[in-house]
């Protein structure tokens, strides 16, 4: 009780084969495929790009103020 056996499973693919037909599955299935190794190249391109992640809209000026504060002047995106 509370698992299925392969006979459910058989029942469950068959009524999904009949309501979607094989040609839409296979469909489905490249389109998935394809967006998932467009997925992984883009991870490995981001993690393979030499320059570090770093935000160049932001700079940081750092001052002997007393307080131990630090001075951010923030740029706008034009």
């Amino acid at each position: 009780m509370g698992s299925f056996s392969i006979w459910h499973w058989l029942i469950v693919l068959a009524i999904v084969v009949l309501v979607f037909g094989t040609k839409k599955l296979k469909n489905i299935g490249s389109d998935l495929g394809g967006a998932v190794k467009g997925f992984k190249d883009g991870m490995k391109d981001g993690a393979s790009s030499d320059a570090p992640a770093v935000n160049p809209q932001v700079t940081v000026n750092k001052t002997s103020d007393p307080n131990n504060t630090v001075d951010v002047d923030a740029k706008t995106k034009s």
